[in-house]
This record gives C-alpha cells, structure tokens and sequence, in this order.
C-alpha cells in the first residue's frame, strides 16, 4: 500500500518523526513513513531500567526493545535516536499508579502515559525537530472532516486503541498521524515480513510495560513502602466479614481472592468488590446488583465534538473499560472540566482510575477520568 500522510509539502522535504517503541507496530510505521519517501527519524524513549530489562520478556520501552527499535533503524536506513525520558515517566505515569491504588483506584498508565509523554513531551520534542508529524503505531485513525481532524477508532475492532487515546486534543491530532488505523493486524505482520524487519516474529506486547509480570502489587510495595495497610472487609451493612494485607490487591467488581471461605455463615450469594475506602483501611464487598451504576462522575474532560458540548448535554456512547462495550446515555457537562454520564441502562464494576470515553458511531468525542459512582440501588 501506498502512505499518504496528506501533507502539503514535497514528501522528500516533509520530516516524519516516528515513536519507535521496539514492537512490530511502531517499527511498521516506521517502514511505511520511509518507504512513502518522506524525511524520516525515529525516535526511542528510554522510560526505565536503564538496560536492566534487556533480557526482560514483554516490556517496551527498556532493554531489549530499544536495541530492537536500532536494528529495524538501521535495516530501513533512518536515523535514530533514544531520549531518556525515565524521570518524566516516573513522575507522570509511575508515581501516579501507585498513588492512584493507594486512593483505591483502579488506574490506566497507559493513557497517562499517552497524554504525558508521548503526547506532550515527545510530540513537542518532535516539533523541536523540524518535524510536520509524529507518526505511531496505534490502532486508531485520524480523519479530517468538516471542522478539522477527528478521532475515530481503528478499522480492526480487535486491535482498537481509541480508548487509551482520549486525551489525545485537537491541535494534537493536526501533528499526528496513524498508518495503521486502516489496517488489520494479520497484514501488519505481513508488512513486517516484506519489509524483512528484524522484529517480524516478535510477540506482542501483553503487560504494563514497566509491570511485565503482572504482578503490580509488588511494583507498589516497591515504590511505597507503606502500601499495605491491613484492615477490615465489610459487607454493606458494615458488619466484618473478614481482613485483609492491604486495599492495593483489591478492585472493583473483583469477585475472586476474596478470602472469606464462600460459603462460610451459610452464605451462598456470591459476593464482588464494591467499594474501597482508603480512609477507613475496609473493603466493602456486595451482591452483583450493588456493583449497578446509574452514572458517574470524570474530572479531566477532553472534549473532541464539532461543536461545545451543550449545558443540557448531548446523547453518546460511553465505554468505562477497554474491553467494555459502549453503552447509551447522556453526558452533562459541570464546572471545572468535570461532566456527569448518565447511563439509559446501569454499568456494572464502574471503578475511579479508570476512563469513561465517549463515542458517536466510531469517532471519538473525549472522555475523562472517573472520581465517582452513582450506585443504581441508591438511585
């Protein structure tokens, strides 16, 4: 296929910065944005380890990936060049994941990392450069329609990254770019194959990069020592069913791990994660139905409409997880980039941390932070 990034400039006098993460999908774009014939530089940001991680399976970003993002540079002929950026990682997206589970949140890094340091810091960096455009390897598509460039999610619903990309801003979107929003995963691998990429058979990525275990308690306790607070676990009448080592290895909806024997007391309803309270050190557990919300609250609204969003709102779609379907009902803005979600039906294991993103059709309208939830049974 033929990459047209739809800049009015001679593409041999048209510079393309592109965020080399190591993987198959930056590295692609990479390929693509030089094969185009535009003025192509690849960049790689160093966010931790500093080479502790080069045998480390499943991160991005650190050890080996960086030495990966090098040898696909200098396979396709590009320059490259690797930032440290580790100090502003840690500030803007380490610290605020292990803050964000000690206020019993469930966050998202990625997005975080995004609005952050991808998208501000290295978008900027880019510009220092003399670039016209950042390129990445996200699964999104930037389509310019009557008002200027719209987010819109990926043609493969599979690979779709539109929600970790919703503080993406407008004058944002002008620089961007995202040659893979139109294509399916399995002809990105073929891509890589053509290419002869050194990156061709690597596997995906499947963790939080600096969590490529999974086990983020452990990266909490790291970075917090006083974590793990113990405390009680409480039904909703507040009665004491049992103790725990710490909220951190709680969250929202969670259903397992629970430790309170099932059955024990004669109860047989199963019993989810409702609340965490930070303050009071309990964990409040519940019936599936006490996990219905009627709506819910974001702080940090980035709105992506044509138009301002309306004192009486406006009906959209709203996804309050990656993996979650988008459901209908209203958004009503508030004060101080703050808005209410209404929902027509309750959401259920709606946790603070995470994002709400708001959808019509497949463009993205924004979305926000969630600080509150409204429970149906109260409502």
């Amino acid at each position: 296929m033929q990459l047209d990034l739809n800049i009015a400039k001679p593409r041999s006098e048209t510079r393309v910065v592109v965020a080399m993460s190591g993987g198959v999908d930056s590295s692609v774009t990479a390929a693509m944005v030089k094969a185009a014939g535009y003025d192509t530089v690849g960049i790689t940001l160093q966010l931790y380890d500093h080479g502790a991680a080069v045998e480390r399976k499943g991160a991005c970003c650190a050890g080996q990936d960086i030495l990966d993002a090098q040898r696909v540079a200098e396979r396709i002929g590009i320059p490259h060049y690797v930032l440290d950026y580790e100090s502003r990682f840690r500030d803007a997206v380490i610290d605020d994941f292990a803050d964000s589970y000690l206020r019993g949140e469930t966050p998202v890094p990625c997005i975080r990392c995004n609005q952050t340091v991808k998208f501000r810091d290295l978008l900027q960096t880019a510009r220092d450069l003399g670039a016209d455009a950042l390129a990445t390897g996200h699964y999104v598509r930037r389509v310019v329609g009557e008002t200027g460039p719209e987010l819109r999610a990926a043609v493969d619903d599979s690979r779709d990254q539109s929600y970790f990309l919703f503080a993406t801003t407008a004058e944002q979107l002008d620089f961007l770019r995202f040659p893979l929003g139109e294509l399916p995963k399995s002809e990105v691998r073929a891509l890589a194959g053509r290419f002869d990429l050194p990156v061709a058979a690597k596997p995906d990525s499947q963790d939080i990069c600096f969590v490529p275990n999974g086990d983020y308690r452990r990266v909490i306790e790291k970075l917090r020592p006083d974590a793990r607070v113990p405390g009680n676990i409480v039904d909703l009448s507040g009665a004491v069913l049992g103790q725990h080592d710490g909220i951190i290895g709680y969250t929202i909806g969670q259903r397992k791990g629970l430790g309170l024997g099932g059955e024990a007391g004669g109860h047989t309803e199963p019993r989810f994660v409702v609340r965490l309270d930070p303050a009071r050190a309990e964990v409040v557990v519940g019936p599936r139905e006490a996990l219905a919300c009627a709506s819910l609250t974001v702080n940090e609204l980035n709105w992506l409409g044509d138009e301002p969003l309306a004192a009486g709102g406006r009906a959209v779609m709203a996804r309050i997880r990656n993996t979650a379907v988008a459901v209908p009902g209203r958004l009503i803005p508030a004060d101080n980039g703050m808005a209410t979600m209404r929902f027509d039906t309750p959401e259920f294991g709606v946790s603070p941390g995470q994002a709400c993103v708001f959808y019509d059709g497949d463009r993205v309208l924004g979305g926000g932070w969630i600080v509150e939830a409204e429970s149906a049974m109260a409502a």
